[in-house]
């Protein structure tokens, strides 16, 4: 069984809040933020990452400032559930070249690629070389992604 987490405040809720806008801001601007001294600042952040509500802290890069020009979604269904296969594939498939993102997903399709690829001849090459010809890929569906606007429900859950 999952050990169960402390619950979050809204102090804590503050912090996360402030974390996601923004994973930079110093200790100062985020006791100024969630009204509280800046040494319980480090305290509860370090019992937020202990608890695993923070995973890490992380540079939101704009790929198309690298020359990326190509992103796609490819939906992936497999040719059987084994788990043996299934979990190579998922230890696999991060590793390859332009795998920004794997979902595991439930319904019609089990896993959801993202990739990054520098035109459309590269994405090809990605897709022939990694996905046609795994033995666990049993059909494969590519859809280019023409534009990405984040969400705000993470904004929301932490209100």
């Amino acid at each position: 069984m999952a050990e169960l987490k402390r619950s979050v405040d809204a102090t804590d809720r503050a912090l996360l809040r402030a974390l996601a806008q923004n994973a930079r801001l110093s200790g100062t601007a985020l006791a100024a933020t969630a009204g509280i001294a800046e040494s319980t600042v480090a305290l509860r952040l370090r019992r937020l990452q202990d608890d695993g509500y923070v995973r890490g802290y992380h540079a939101d890069v704009d790929v198309a400032a690298l020359g990326v020009t190509v992103q796609a979604l490819i939906s992936i269904k497999l040719v059987k559930h084994v788990r043996e296969e299934v979990n190579a594939f998922r230890r696999a498939a991060p590793t390859w070249p332009g795998v920004l993102a794997l979902f595991h997903m439930g319904g019609a399709n089990d896993y959801l690629l993202h990739v990054a690829a520098r035109s459309d001849s590269e994405l090809r090459d990605f897709v022939l070389g990694y996905l046609a010809g795994h033995p666990a890929v049993a059909h494969s569906e590519t859809n280019l992604i023409f534009e990405h606007v984040e969400g705000r429900g993470l904004e929301q859950l932490l209100s």
